[in-house]
């Protein structure tokens, strides 16, 4: 391996999980050897600044322990160079003496668009060995498009002749496609034409864009928009609508992908585009030495550069976590099929003896890289290893106080499984609809939290059933004669540091003591146990005096509505006898008030407050005080006050936003540094039944709130806001602590996609009829 020790190595896709694991072995064993990194910037965030932040990951701990922590970041300046590139999009000019050229860069989703999975996994490939095969031919392209004059001369593998770098070409086993049996190691054989494919999934993306823009198809988005975002305004429906246009052709784009590659016998865009870039390679590549490297499922490390290490989760990962926090019940799979799963570490070991063995020009060697052939493991067994994991090792429930008990897992057939899921999604669907449109109380709310952790666990078994369907019900073996033949050449020290024979992974301890403790630990360290003895929603503040906490009111501070608060003012100041014809009257108008209610937050208030025409201001707000206020405070929340008051101590403005008008609040305002409410028109006296000013409710508050917190200088992301309704949704969405109190059912489903706080509020609070029996009994008393 000692060619490979003294040459200099061109490594695509670094930051990407193989690619980290190949730098950090490169740095690590081959203290001799040149890298050349293609990195592509992200705005604000150059390709330089990404490898000293990946450098800084756990992955490399090995190798700056070796070279010393002071030296680490002088040693990575003069071995690697840094290129900032998008190989997708063009190929800068390359270094000469390359002697490897390990390309990495993929895009490892099953199921991206079909013009970004082309232009990664298929153009990325071509653009890259094309420019290698300028600069080996001595054309030096022009300019930024391809490689420099002479970069291929210098290398290759010595052998004398106008050979460029060894390409190692990291593809996947199941490029195979949907077959069974035994797949040799040799091209595949297909009759598909890379370059049409490719020139028509670049094309898609405008074809899809254009059909999505015709006015039957926007109208039918904004129907859908306006039907679960009217309430939080027009800004909200808008937006809602162009994000149901954008999903609309991400989804297209995605069928287009699924779409092809199953015509063409692939399972999906991945496994196709993977495909035709190894016949890319096997064209272009005719004067350079190839050499195709195939992994299987590739997971965490075995051994190297620790147990257990893993970036982000794989392709097995979800499922088992997702058993694992008993979300899953159902799998389609074949229980006697084998799932070719193979260590990250084992996978960079072969990867690298490969470099070193580079096959003639134009004689293309194909390697895979696997469990199944030498050490076939199972879905029944992979199961039943994860089960005993997850019973010995269980994880915490959602509270940290409790465990997470795994169910059974039924085996199905993927047509079972396929009309299992259809009939539940119909179902969830009707049920949702007729959840959102019950009143918001403790009971709609847990038959909520029950529909969402169903749809979840729903959306789940579609997800797994339509990407992983394939594999876990695949019949099939990868031989791995050439990988095994290259592992025998290796000396015998060679093999036992860093041999690839995946005949040595003992499965139960691969499975219960590396991979599951390795993939579960974050989840642990999240889930701790909550503080006992705390009140669950009063969460310590930190002391600031640069944030806001936003109050609505009704249903948030008090437990009442515009309704209840007509209702106080008109029967408070009517005998009993009264009573019942005040009742009867807005009996009569509430259908007209809901309707208006559910067309425009705006249009109720405006419509409701028609019944305050005629009133005495001065006689109002005369009532208000003296015997509506006591009314007000002992409607309010216990935890809405007391969370008030900490955001106070803490140093937090807090400030009460409502749409309600202003003689209501008056009682409150000794809580808040800032209480903005409508007021009513008066002339000469008398109140004309409207407003002054426009009320602020949905996109009006947030407008407000954004104006006021820029002349206050005041930390929106930092800040919070608390809000039952859905009309509450714009103020919520601008801050960064967002909280959802007693919430109906659009804005409950709303925080629970969002992730936001719920809490539910309540309390020691009188009813509306309790409420007007202490106030006759103490007016009666002398």
């Amino acid at each position: 391996m000692s060619r490979l020790g003294y040459g200099r190595v061109l490594l695509t896709g670094s930051t990407g999980f193989l690619g980290q694991a190949v730098l950090e072995r490169l740095l690590a064993d081959h203290p001799e050897t040149e890298i050349v990194l293609l990195v592509r910037g992200r705005p604000g965030v150059s390709a330089a600044e990404r490898l000293r932040r990946l450098l800084a990951k756990p992955v490399f701990g090995r190798w700056r322990n070796r070279v010393g922590e002071q030296r680490a970041e002088q040693v990575a300046r003069d071995r690697i160079s840094v290129i900032e590139a998008d190989i997708s999009r063009t190929v800068p000019e390359l270094p000469a003496g390359l002697t490897s050229v390990i390309h990495c860069a993929s895009v490892v989703s099953f199921d991206p668009p079909v013009d970004e999975a082309f232009r990664t996994n298929l153009a990325g490939t071509v653009n890259l060995y094309e420019g290698i095969r300028r600069s080996v031919a001595g054309d030096g392209g022009d300019g930024g498009d391809g490689g420099a004059g002479g970069a291929g001369g210098a290398g290759g593998a010595g052998s004398g002749h106008n050979a460029g770098p060894h390409l190692v070409h990291v593809s996947t086993a199941y490029v195979a496609g949907s077959r069974g049996g035994i797949v040799p190691e040799e091209p595949l054989d297909h009759t598909a034409d890379w370059r049409t494919e490719l020139d028509w999934a670049l094309a898609a993306r405008e074809t899809v864009e254009r059909d999505s823009r015709r006015p039957e198809v926007l109208d039918r988005a904004r129907r859908e928009a306006l039907a679960d975002h009217r309430k939080a305004g027009p800004q909200a429906v808008a937006a809602a609508t162009e994000g149901r246009r954008r999903d609309m052709v991400t989804e297209r784009l995605v069928e287009y992908g699924r779409a092809r590659a199953r015509s063409l016998g692939w399972p999906d865009v991945y496994t196709l585009t993977k495909a035709l870039g190894e016949r890319a390679a096997e064209e272009i590549a005719d004067a350079s030495p190839l050499s195709v490297v195939r992994p299987a499922i590739v997971e965490s490390a075995l051994r190297r550069p620790y147990p257990g290490w893993i970036d982000g989760f794989k392709m097995a990962d979800p499922v088992i976590l997702a058993y694992g926090r008993g979300m899953l019940r159902y799998l389609a799979a074949v229980p006697d099929g084998a799932i070719d799963i193979v260590p990250v570490d084992l996978v960079v070991s072969a990867l690298l003896a490969v470099a070193t063995a580079p096959p003639e020009p134009g004689r293309p060697a194909y390697y895979h890289v696997g469990s199944g052939a030498r050490n076939p493991l199972t879905v029944q067994r992979l199961y039943e290893l994860v089960r005993g994991y997850f019973e010995e090792h269980p994880l915490p429930d959602a509270d940290g106080r409790g465990v997470i008990r795994v169910p059974d897992l039924d085996f199905l057939s993927g047509h079972r499984a396929d009309r299992g899921l259809r009939t539940a999604e119909r179902a969830m669907g009707v049920a949702e609809r007729v959840l959102l449109s019950l009143p918001a109380n403790d009971r709609t709310q847990d038959w909520q939290r029950g529909l969402h952790r169903q749809r979840t666990q729903l959306d789940v078994l579609r997800r797994y059933s339509d990407l992983y369907g394939a594999y876990v019900q695949a019949e099939v073996v990868y031989s791995d004669d050439n990988t095994l033949g290259l592992h025998r050449s290796l000396t015998k020290r060679e093999r036992e540091r860093s041999g690839f024979d995946t005949a040595v992974i003992d499965w139960p301890h691969y499975l219960q003591q590396v991979h599951c403790p390795g993939i579960t630990a974050s989840l642990r360290r999240i889930a701790g146990p909550r503080p006992a003895g705390g009140r669950p929603g009063a969460p310590a503040l930190p002391e600031r005096r640069d944030v806001a906490a936003v109050f609505d009111l009704e249903g948030t501070v008090v437990a009442s509505n515009v309704v209840e608060g007509y209702l106080w003012l008109r029967l408070l100041d009517a005998s009993p006898q009264e009573w019942p014809r005040a009742l009867a009257s807005l009996a009569r108008s509430l259908p007209r008030y809901l309707l208006a209610e559910r067309r425009d937050r705006g249009e109720f208030l405006r419509a409701f407050l028609d019944r305050y025409e005629g009133a005495n201001e001065a006689e109002l707000r005369a009532l208000a005080r003296e015997r509506l206020a006591g009314t007000v405070l002992r409607r309010a929340w216990p935890q809405a006050v007391r969370r008030i008051r900490q955001h106070r101590a803490a140093g937090h403005r807090t400030v009460l936003l409502t749409g309600a008008i202003d003689l209501f609040v008056e009682p409150l305002h000794a809580l808040f540094d800032e209480v903005v409410a409508s007021q009513l028109r008066v002339v000469d006296g008398c109140c004309t039944g409207q407003l002054e000013r426009p009320p602020l409710v949905g996109e009006a508050r947030a407008a407000w709130l954004r104006e006021w917190s820029r002349a206050e200088s005041l930390d929106l992301a930092g800040s919070w806001a608390y809000g039952d309704h859905y009309s509450d949704r714009p103020v919520l969405e601008m801050v960064g602590h967002p909280v959802a109190v007693n919430p109906d059912g659009l804005l409950f489903r709303h925080a629970k996609q969002r992730r936001w706080s719920i809490e539910r509020w309540e309390g020691d609070v009188l009813g509306l009829a309790a409420t007007l029996a202490e106030a006759q009994a103490a007016e009666a008393r002398p």
